[in-house]
């Protein structure tokens, strides 16, 4: 394995998790925050005391606050502040970055105003960059403790997602490669929006059988819009699709689901986002979702619904009874009686 100097931008749970991986691939690992206060932290504990507790960071990561630094003084980038301050961040890395410099992005998400997806906001910023993407079932808190488990990388070329392969891979954390950035962001940033709906199904008190039909109807409603931009729907029934899908429903890590049960449980959503304590990146990426619907033409229940309960006080049980009644319909459209 080469190794390669890596710069990790954004330095919470998912940022300061991947900084382990790459430094236990001996990799050298700048790590990068705009609070001062953070990066104290970190250098005096060796550990995110607060948004990772309990994983030792390996004495090889350095620390700092310097942008330019990190971006000149780092052969690979590695993005991941939250997806609402990916364009920013983007616009004051873009005067040090080199032509073909690799940048990695990792947060979900979809930008509200221009519908773009996160590498297409990088690309816009950096258009000298080689952008590539990351994603897929992956709780930061267990990959910092080193639990198995698998991602994909995506690029517009083979090399470039090969080389990220093998910046990653390693016995605990297994890295496939795939050409579809699109599909793979789309399920990354929508399956928020879905989780918010189970988790919201959680705080009622519904059982296995809710969350089953809304982790399979919400990767149908994905998949539907997917397609329709160009996506491949093979990449929605994988890691990036149904296997991210799963795992942000069910886990007790996940923000989103946390979200959701409380607003399920009669929380307003600026309550619920104040309890969790951390970027919940489906309430930022549900507005997107629902006008990448209109603009394509797509039917995404699950997708307004949700909406309806953030932006408009509409009650969690109410919408969850306007799915459950809605008109009556086959499951797929593509499937026909002889």
């Amino acid at each position: 394995m080469n190794r390669e100097k890596i710069g990790v931008i954004g330095a919470g749970s998912w940022g300061t998790a991947l900084s382990v991986v790459l430094a236990d691939n001996r990799h050298p690992v700048l790590l990068w925050s705009i609070a001062e206060e953070e990066i104290a932290m970190l250098k005096e504990k060796h550990e995110h005391v607060e948004k990772l507790p309990g994983v030792r960071l390996p004495d090889s990561i350095e620390y700092t606050t310097d942008l330019k630094e990190t971006v000149c003084g780092c052969d690979v980038l590695v993005l991941a502040v939250p997806s609402i301050f990916t364009r920013s961040t983007a616009k004051s890395m873009a005067g040090y970055v080199k032509d073909g410099q690799l940048i990695v992005c990792v947060a979900k998400g979809i930008e509200e105003d221009s519908l773009k997806t996160i590498s297409e906001v990088v690309e816009e910023e950096i258009p000298n960059a080689d952008v590539a993407v990351m994603c897929g079932p992956s709780h930061a808190e267990e990959v910092g403790a080193k639990l198995p488990t698998t991602v994909v990388a995506g690029a517009k070329t083979r090399a470039t997602a090969e080389r990220v392969q093998d910046i990653f891979m390693n016995e605990v954390f297994r890295v496939y490669t795939s050409p579809d950035v699109l599909g793979m962001e789309l399920g990354g940033s929508l399956k928020n929006v879905i989780a918010l709906a189970a988790g919201m199904a959680d705080g009622l008190g519904y059982g296995d059988n809710t969350k089953a039909a809304l982790i399979t109807r919400g990767i149908a409603e994905i998949g539907r819009l997917a397609e329709c931009m160009g996506a491949r729907r093979e990449t929605l029934g994988g890691l990036t699709g149904i296997g991210d899908l799963i795992v942000t429903c069910e886990s007790k890590h996940s923000r989103n689901r946390k979200a959701g049960m409380l607003m399920g449980q009669g929380y307003t959503m600026e309550e619920a986002t104040k309890e969790v304590k951390m970027v919940v990146e489906g309430i930022y990426s549900a507005k997107a979702a629902l006008a990448l619907a209109k603009k394509y033409g797509v039917q995404m229940p699950i997708i307004e619904i949700v909406n309806e309960v953030l932006f408009e006080n509409k009650a969690a049980k109410e919408a969850v009874s306007e799915l459950m009644l809605r008109d009556r319909r086959v499951e797929d459209q593509a499937l026909e009686w002889e």
